[in-house]
């Protein structure tokens, strides 16, 4: 899936858990297979080369995922949205030979194609059909996460009471740490990624951290992330990094990167208007900010 996994259980038997761990490992390639975009023969691949052409047949747990990225992006205002895959590639590179940024017209004329209201969901056929020619989907922003879900439901299906899935750097965990006390993590330092901010101790919970220092270009001593605003088609400023904390993997996946396209305050707004779900925020001055019921110390 373009991430890194690693899966920790905690067991009496190194068979055992190594066991477990492989069937964590496969129900994650199983979704690769289905959501990539880099295999003709997945899922998202047939209903991006049928856009604007025709209605796609697909899997209902697929059609689920597109249905629940949808509910995302309204309630997100459009800063989450799987047909972010229109983007035109010329735009965005970020390889470190890109030293200007494009025009705001030709930035504005790359992303039209980014409208997750031309996706029609036909519930009775379990079919998806993107309106417009040229329209893709793509699940890097929801789909580590729903494997990391996946993948944990799996393991505690099969006996694991505690354990962690780590999907490159995003974290679902459950149950208890060796010894019996709470997982301990650490939340990047968006200056320093291998240094650690802050800790905190979570158990049964996920974290997922969206920030400039993962990918980035540096233009006349500046620098741009490579989270686009979906509809300027321009790089977010003014936010380091996002940290969020809930109950579900796939929506603290899904949630960092909107929350640094609205902003700190319309997006920790939102945050604060939502149910079992946290947010740190880190400005382009290292000021932080948090959701109301998070007490740094």
């Amino acid at each position: 899936m373009g991430n890194r996994f690693e899966l920790s259980v905690v067991a009496e038997s190194g068979q055992w858990a190594n066991e477990k761990i492989d069937a964590g490992i496969d129900e994650i390639k199983r979704i690769e297979r289905l959501l990539t975009t880099f295999s003709d023969d997945s899922e998202t691949n047939h209903v991006n080369n049928n856009a604007g052409i025709k209605p796609v047949a697909v899997s209902r747990e697929t059609f689920e995922l597109v249905k629940r990225s949808i509910v995302i992006s309204k309630v997100t205002q459009g800063a989450f949205d799987i047909t972010y895959g229109s983007i035109d590639k010329r735009l965005w590179n970020f390889d470190r030979h890109m030293t200007s940024l494009p025009d705001k017209a030709t930035a504005k004329k790359m992303v039209r194609l980014i409208n997750y209201r031309n996706i029609s969901l036909d519930e009775e056929n379990c079919t998806i059909f993107l309106r417009e020619r040229g329209m893709r989907i793509g699940f890097g922003g929801i789909g580590k996460g729903y494997a990391a879900e996946r993948a944990k439901l799996i393991m505690k299906q099969l006996g694991v009471t505690n354990g962690v899935v780590n999907a490159s750097g995003d974290l679902n965990t459950w149950g208890l740490q060796p010894g019996g006390k709470k997982w301990t993590i650490g939340i990047a330092n968006p200056d320093a990624s291998n240094q650690v901010f802050s800790y905190l101790t979570i158990s049964d919970l996920a974290v997922a951290t969206s920030g400039n220092y993962e990918k980035f270009i540096m233009v006349d001593g500046k620098r741009f992330s490579h989270t686009i605003n979906p509809r300027t088609g321009l790089p977010v400023t003014g936010i380091k990094s996002v940290t969020i904390i809930t109950t579900n993997a796939e929506i603290a996946d899904a949630m960092a990167t909107p929350v640094t396209i609205m902003g700190i305050y319309a997006g920790l707004d939102l945050i604060n208007q939502m149910k079992d779900i946290e947010a740190i925020i880190i400005d382009d001055d290292d000021k932080l900010y948090t959701s109301k019921n998070i007490n740094i110390t």
